[in-house]
Order: structure tokens, then C-alpha cells, then sequence
């Protein structure tokens, strides 16, 4: 039915990035985590989320964001602008309900 359709279309724009790194889920090689159902997550990318769980349960908002710059600046990006990208994780879906 298009309702369901329309409705995760909704999510997926509202949700246009990964809700615990960032990263934007289309430039996610798998298409995003999956959840304990086996269905793609239209919240968490591939890294993040696998089988419902976070792969990293117990990782920190402050260890993230070191993680984060480090990733970006592998990826060619300047630090300053990894830094600023990094800064807005408390943002996130994933740290707002554990900063709550």
C-alpha cells in the first residue's frame, strides 16, 4: 500500500543521516544497518546498527566524535571541518534519548 511507502519515504528524508555517527545513509555501502527483523534500518547506516543492536553499545557521545574526525580526515576532509561535523552529534537521535 502506498501509505506504508509514503511513510517510510517520510523517514527516510527526515532521517537523511545516520542518528548515532552522521553519516549520510546513501553514501552507506550496504544501504544501512539492518534491524532484528532483517529489514534495512532507516535510521542507523551499516557501521552503526546490525541485527537491532548497536555495534558499539557502549561507545560514548565524546568517543564517537573522536571516531567521527577520525574517519572524515581518512577520508581527506580538514580537521577543522571533520571537528565542526563531529559537533553536532548530541543532535542525533541515538545521544538525545541517552543524554534524556
Amino acid at each position: 500500500m502506498t501509505v506504508v511507502h509514503d511513510k517510510e519515504a517520510r523517514k527516510v528524508e527526515k532521517h537523511g543521516s545516520c542518528q548515532s555517527c552522521g553519516m549520510p545513509l546513501k553514501k552507506d555501502p550496504k544501504g544501512g544497518g539492518t534491524n532484528a527483523d532483517g529489514k534495512r534500518s532507516l535510521s542507523y547506516c551499516s557501521h552503526c546498527y546490525v541485527n537491532g543492536r548497536f555495534v558499539q553499545p557502549d561507545i560514548t557521545i565524546e568517543e564517537m566524535r573522536a571516531l567521527v574526525v577520525e574517519k572524515l580526515r581518512e577520508k581527506g576532509f580538514p580537521r577543522f571541518v571533520a571537528r565542526f561535523l563531529a559537533s553536532n552529534l548530541h543532535k542525533l537521535e541515538r545521544w538525545r534519548s541517552a543524554n534524556a
